[in-house]
Order: C-alpha cells, then sequence, then structure tokens
C-alpha cells in the first residue's frame, strides 16, 4: 500500500528487528522506519517534550515518568522509537509510530484534538521558519494529472467496498452529515446524510426535467435522491468499485432511465447542465488543478445554472505554511489530497470563473460527530474488517485516520462548508 521513497542525506536507514506485527512486504516504513541520527533524536525529545509540557494533555512514558498540564492521555511505550521517527519524518514519523503500536491514547480522538487546537504553535517558530529543510516534500509521483487522479482515487476507493459499508450507514454515504441535534446517535446517521443531500439539492434547485452533472459519485446515493426529484443526471467517478456498486444502487431503485455513471475524469466532462453538484471532491484535486477544477464547473453549467459545493476547509495561513509538505494522511490515505482554505475557494472562483459564491454555511461540528459514529462503528466491527484481509496494521491507520480527522474539527482546525455558485443569465 505505501512505496518506499529515496532517503534523505539527513537521515539513516536502522538495520532492525521490524516492529512486533508489522509486515514489512506492506508496510515497510512502518516495519523497520528511517531513523534520524541520535543527535537530532536527542533534539527531537527535547522539543517534544517541551511542547508536551504546554498541552493540557498528560503524557506518560514507558519508565513512568510524564509530561504535559493533565487532559487526555498520550501513552509512549517505546520512546526511543517514537522521538527517532519524528525526528526523521515529522508528523508522518508521528503516524507510524503509532501504527507500530509505539504509543497510545484511551481517548484518542480526545488526544488529538488537543494537539490540533495547538497545530500551528506545536514546533518553535525557529523551526517552522526551516520547515522546508526537515519536512518531507510532495512526491512528483502524487500529482494528480489525469493518470495520477486515477491511481490516487484508486488507492482510496478501491480498497473494497464491503470494508466502507462496515462502517458507513446503509445509504453509503462518505462525506459529513447534517444532524439536527448534537450529539447524535447511529440510528439518525442516515436521515442525516439525506438532510445534507437535499440540502445540496434545494441550494442547486433540482427538480423534475434538471439536467445535473454530479462530478464525485460516491456510492449513488445522490444521484439517486436527485432522480426520485425526476432530474437526469450524469454523474462521474474514477473509481471502478464505486461505480460498479452505484449503478447496482441505480438499476435496483429503477432510475437507470435517469441516472448515468460514468467512469470519467471531471476534465473530461462534456455538455450543458443545469446544475452542477460536488461533495468533498475539491480536496482531492490537488492545489495546482483547483483552477482547472472550478473552471470546469463553469464550462459544464448553463447560463444561469447554480452549483452547489461540499468542501472541507483549513485555515489559510496554515495552507500556506505546510502547502509543499507531505503530510501522514497524504502517504498512507488520500494520495493527492489538499484541503483548500476559503480564501483560496474564493480566489480560485474569482479569478479563473464567471461564477460568483453567492452562499457559504459552515458546520464542522457536525463532521465531527459524523466521524465519530464511523470510527465507533469502525472498531465495533474491527473483526469483519480483520476477515476481509485488512491487518493489524491497517485497522490502526484506519483508526488513527477517522480520529485525526475528527480531531481537526473537533478543535475548529477544519471546517466544513456549504457553496452556492451562481452563473448569471445574459441579459435579454
Amino acid at each position: 500500500m505505501t512505496t518506499v521513497e529515496p532517503r534523505p542525506a539527513a537521515v539513516r536507514r536502522v538495520v532492525r528487528p521490524a516492529a512486533a506485527g508489522v509486515d514489512p512486504a506492506r508496510w515497510p516504513d512502518v516495519a523497520a522506519p528511517r531513523d534520524a541520527s541520535r543527535a537530532r533524536t536527542a533534539v527531537t525529545a527535547a522539543v517534544v517534550r517541551r511542547a508536551l509540557d504546554r498541552l493540557p494533555l498528560r503524557a506518560r512514558y514507558a519508565d513512568g515518568t510524564e509530561a504535559g498540564r493533565g487532559g487526555p492521555l498520550l501513552e509512549i511505550h517505546a520512546p526511543r522509537a517514537f522521538h527517532a521517527r519524528i525526528g526523521a519524518r515529522g508528523l508522518i514519523g508521528f503516524g507510524e509510530s503509532y501504527m507500530a503500536g509505539e504509543w497510545d491514547a484511551p481517548d484518542l480522538a480526545g488526544a488529538l484534538t488537543v494537539l490540533a487546537a495547538h497545530a500551528a504553535d506545536l514546533i518553535p517558530a525557529p523551526l517552522q521558519r526551516l520547515r522546508g529543510l526537515w519536512a518531507p516534500r510532495q512526491p512528483g509521483a502524487r500529482r494528480n494529472t489525469p493518470e495520477g487522479a486515477r491511481a490516487n482515487i484508486g488507492h482510496h476507493y478501491d480498497l473494497s467496498n464491503d470494508l466502507f459499508a462496515l462502517f458507513l450507514d446503509d445509504t453509503l454515504t462518505y462525506s459529513s452529515a447534517v444532524f439536527h441535534r448534537l450529539p447524535a446517535r447511529w440510528d439518525e446517521l442516515a436521515a442525516a446524510q439525506h438532510r445534507k443531500i437535499d440540502r445540496l439539492l434545494d441550494l442547486a434547485q433540482v427538480s423534475d426535467g434538471t439536467r445535473l452533472l454530479e462530478i464525485g459519485t460516491g456510492w449513488g446515493e445522490l444521484a439517486i435522491r436527485a432522480a426520485a426529484r425526476g432530474a437526469h443526471v450524469t454523474s462521474l467517478t474514477l473509481s471502478r468499485e464505486q461505480r460498479d456498486l452505484a449503478r447496482a444502487r441505480v438499476h435496483d431503485a429503477a432510475l437507470t432511465d435517469l441516472v448515468d455513471i460514468e467512469l470519467c475524469d471531471y476534465r473530461e466532462a462534456r455538455g450543458t447542465y443545469d446544475a452542477v453538484v460536488s461533495v468533498e471532491m475539491v480536496e482531492a484535486v490537488g492545489e495546482e488543478f483547483w483552477p482547472v477544477y472550478f473552471r470546469t464547473l463553469d464550462d459544464r453549467l448553463a447560463p444561469g445554472g447554480r452549483a452547489a459545493l461540499q468542501a472541507i476547509t483549513m485555515p489559510h495561513d496554515r495552507m500556506l505554511a505546510t502547502r509543499d509538505t507531505y503530510t501522514w494522511i497524504q502517504k498512507y490515505v488520500f494520495p493527492g489530497g489538499r484541503l483548500p482554505s476559503v480564501e483560496a475557494v474564493a480566489e480560485a472562483v474569482r479569478d479563473h470563473t464567471r461564477l460568483t459564491v453567492t452562499r457559504r454555511d459552515g458546520f464542522g461540528a457536525h463532521y465531527a460527530e459524523t466521524l465519530r459514529l464511523w470510527r465507533q462503528r469502525f472498531a465495533e466491527r474491527a473483526e469483519d474488517v480483520a476477515g476481509l484481509g485488512f491487518d493489524h496494521t491497517f485497522r490502526r491507520m484506519w483508526n488513527l485516520y477517522l480520529a485525526y480527522s475528527e480531531a481537526g474539527f473537533r478543535s475548529g482546525y477544519l471546517d466544513v462548508q456549504q457553496y452556492l455558485l451562481t452563473k448569471e443569465a445574459p441579459a435579454r
């Protein structure tokens, strides 16, 4: 699932036994990590300890010593390996250390929420300014060219439809829901997903006879719900697994005359539509292709048309500071992924389209709750996940991904927006 990248000169590969229970063929950098020099590891340990001592967190080391001001517990089982990984690979090393079982947290999302809330100041300012020297940089192979995008999407969405079905609700909707109340219960999730979808369709004024383009199919619930209104839907995806299941679900709903699901890159879309809907797709586009993505919305939308988007956003200053950094999420979960800021979306729309941002609504707390429900469901069905062939390391990776994402929204570091973009009709 991962590739071994060229080793920077500043770090060295240490030959040592594979981390317990980790398959070195599937997880080479988890099993036998790139190790930092002793000096760099010592500096990292000091920096980490200094950061922890300022946080409302309780870090407990294997020798019984503790750091932090109290709060969610972080248990560091293998301090030497933990610091060496962070010294060599930064936050990628932090994630790989969790995958290897070198640290844990009884309340993982709670501990990560504390870290996310202090993301901007965890690293001392002098080191922040030197980020270009120590932070891993984006590999060129992960660019979202038409060929690269297919590989990147396949890495995540073609894992297994059965895997996603284990922790998603019956709508198979893999994006933030909109709840009536918080906190929410599992049995409220499907209705909350329909509420989210209906809000987007209402924003785009989708009704009987609407020609609708959907960029990013998911497993077909939005297309089915739009077609139930009488819309004629063309839905685009790069995931074969999603396409096949979405087509089967459209068939079961007796809507094949209204829904066409194509294996097609958004850049290859043709035709003119009354409305465009795209849910949490811009995050997979990559920053260099945001202008192309928004121009596509403009080009495909008829004059007077409306586009409704749902997008995850991050603070603009953090987006700029980390724009070239290669992250743990990008390496293991969403290769090629990149979150925009609200400012970046506004700029791309203003500078590259004839569209207008007419409305924007944020509801990040609802995404935190959606992720909490997914994570709990995933944990409850861990044996079923193992039965599908996903090993212990994968399960820890996925648990960290869900908790890491939940923490981003709980801390306010991340948000999710619904946008309405409009295209003015020509004057008569």
